[in-house]
């Protein structure tokens, strides 16, 4: 059994059943690629050099993708190498002998696939907003209700100064909001492609244009796009442009799924997604599936991205290869990325947050989390250097002997050993060496973060 309906997701369980998965397929894509045509048509009816009522034929037919076969369509694209030839074919056939001859009339092939991917893109680009939406409202909740929920913040794996969870997920909603720009810019500049054989609109003059350079404007008006400076056929700046939007919002999602893959390890167990997935050999497990998938997502991403900006190289005035190389990368893109901003919609929603583990794990180095707040401190009274040295040596006492850095501290001043801190007491290295004391400005900065909308 054969199928061109690349839209199962067998293998892409990011973004299998997604509003992507949807807007990607080949019958997408087909629709897309007969929406292109149609509004070529119509655009020249506008413009006088069709007849209204071909216009109104060619869109009839083509509001009808089940008319046309895309088996049929893709097996025959090998013969030009593009889906565009037979598919004009067909529906030249399927408008009539009246109307046929304003089928794709003045049009290359890359018009109307380069049209209809932009097309495809912009619908794929709307449910990936609306899914960052969601994420970024879910994130904005976590940040404020655990603004001063105090955690170990880390550097290089190793516990380095206390932080606070809601200043960590105004981080992750920051990016995502980055990347909700990107590609709410990426989506209003997407241009239809029209330029003829070779980008000179000529085809357009012989047919009886007046002014062809009017009717690319007139054809993105009819599709909803943007209108192009300039025929783009090998200058290719709008894919280049969509392909960095796409990849940065897949690297912005994989941001967050790693930090909750690191932070939700057994061992660690700071959050955990709401609704785990299971194993097919151990029971017990909840696994942090949404994350791995986002995960998953933002690690193949730059490749494909890659690939499309390597299709800036091409040559002359229409490419041999550079834009065919376009298609499936632009497509496997748009799927990952819509996938993996669903999966972050429903993993920001379902997030659980265990305040107590973070809590706990504050005192995991016996107090030595706070040892920069100590060495300055100490520093304006020993000196920065006796101060340095004093801290490393009851540093390496309290991972040995397991004992906590204030008491090493309470110790070594009332042994006399410290005559310049005899006037500190107890209470106030116990407030020293409070972690929960120590988050810096982390309040206000989330606070900061939060006024962004």
């Amino acid at each position: 059994m054969t199928s061109t309906d690349s839209g199962t997701g067998l293998l892409a369980p990011g973004w299998a059943g997604s509003p992507a998965a949807a807007e990607t397929g080949d019958g997408a894509v087909l629709r897309a690629l007969l929406d292109a045509e149609a509004a070529l048509t119509r655009a020249q009816a506008a413009a006088g050099l069709v007849p209204a009522e071909a216009a109104a034929a060619v869109t009839e037919v083509a509001a009808d993708p089940g008319r046309f076969d895309p088996v049929s369509l893709a097996e025959r694209a090998r013969g030009g190498g593009n889906p565009v030839i037979p598919l004009v074919a067909d529906l030249t056939r399927a408008v009539g002998e009246e109307h046929g001859p304003s089928v794709h009339r003045g049009a290359t092939s890359q018009d109307i696939m380069d049209t209809a991917m932009m097309l495809v893109a912009h619908r794929a680009l709307g449910p990936l907003l609306d899914d960052l939406d969601r994420c970024q409202r879910a994130l904005a909740a976590l940040a404020a209700e655990h603004r001063d929920t105090v955690l170990p913040g880390r550097t290089l794996t190793q516990h380095a100064v206390p932080t606070t969870f809601g200043l960590k997920a105004a981080g992750w909603r920051s990016l995502v909001l980055d990347a909700r720009d990107r590609a709410t810019a990426v989506r209003a500049s997407l241009p239809a492609q029209l330029g003829g054989a070779a980008g000179t609109l000529a085809a357009f003059t012989a047919y009886g244009a007046t002014d062809a350079t009017a009717l690319p404007a007139l054809y993105a008006r009819e599709l909803g796009l943007c209108p192009p400076a300039l025929p783009w056929h090998t200058l290719r700046t709008p894919v280049a442009d969509l392909a960095g939007a796409l990849a940065f919002t897949a690297g912005a999602l994989g941001k967050l799924a790693t930090d909750v893959l690191t932070s939700s390890r057994t061992e660690i167990a700071e959050v955990s997604e709401g609704s785990g997935g299971g194993s097919s050999a151990m029971p017990h497990k909840a696994n942090p599936v949404r994350s791995t998938l986002i995960a998953a997502a933002a690690r193949r991403a730059p490749q494909l991205a890659a690939t499309l900006y390597g299709s800036l190289v091409a040559e002359d005035e229409r490419p041999a290869g550079a834009w065919h190389a376009e298609w499936e990368p632009l497509r496997d893109l748009l799927r990952l990325t819509g996938g993996a901003a669903r999966d972050a919609a429903e993993l920001s929603e379902g997030l659980r947050v265990h305040a107590d583990v973070m809590r706990e794990h504050l005192g995991l180095t016996h107090g030595l989390i706070v040892s920069e707040r100590l060495s300055a401190e100490l520093g304006h009274v020993l000196g920065r250097g006796r101060a340095k040295e004093l801290l490393t040596r009851l540093a390496r006492r309290a991972y040995t002997e397991g004992r906590d850095l204030g008491g090493l501290l309470a110790e070594q001043i009332e042994s006399g050993e410290l005559p310049e801190l005899k006037d500190l007491d107890v209470v106030d290295i116990a407030a020293a060496t409070d972690p929960t004391r120590y988050t810096g400005s982390a309040g206000p900065l989330t606070d900061r973060a939060l006024e962004r909308s």
